[in-house]
């Protein structure tokens, strides 16, 4: 009987926790809309702005070799600089997906310097699809491509208050 308990107990408190990981708490109002974007790659973060005032932050996950900037094509490193969102994708292998602008004219002739491919398809995405299940457990490690991953509510949220043509700005 106490080993039934116990079980119970333990299964009641991983729903819990599976439930609190996959809620958006603070979601923004249907009237929210953000002007620019800010990465700040050390600290695993995307912060919506609207002018000078925060109006939301995010943890992320970022490319699986997030320091230092995307310097070519299959480096699995996350940009650093000034870009725009420049279109969507609905039909992306991930919930939802924001294009980057990258590269960027200083990224194509630095790549172009070296002979490499800059690489593109860099994206603020949700999880892969039918994996959205897995919630902010994604971000216990960096595996992006090089892109900035969050959770399936928080692109949903993302995308609504994010048009396109929107600054973002990615830091180290």
């Amino acid at each position: 009987m106490l080993k039934l308990l116990l079980f119970l107990m333990l299964t009641g408190v991983l729903i819990a926790i599976a439930i609190w990981m996959h809620l958006n708490s603070h979601p923004l109002g249907v009237e929210a809309k953000a002007d620019r974007i800010v990465v700040e790659k050390g600290a695993r973060t995307l912060t919506l702005f609207r002018g000078t005032m925060p109006l939301k932050i995010y943890r992320v996950a970022l490319g699986s070799a997030p320091v230092g900037p995307k310097r070519e094509e299959g480096d699995h490193r996350t940009p650093e600089g000034s870009y725009l969102i420049d279109r969507r994708k609905a039909d992306s292998d991930f919930h939802l997906a924001l294009h980057v602008s990258y590269p960027n004219q200083d990224d194509a002739a630095q790549a172009a310097a070296r002979g490499v491919p800059a690489g593109s398809d860099i994206m603020i995405h949700g999880l892969p699809n039918g994996s959205g299940w897995i919630g902010a457990l994604h971000r216990r490690k960096d595996w992006t491509d090089g892109c900035v991953a969050v959770t399936d509510r928080e692109i949903e949220e993302i995308w609504r208050v994010v048009p396109d043509g929107t600054a973002i700005e990615i830091w180290p």
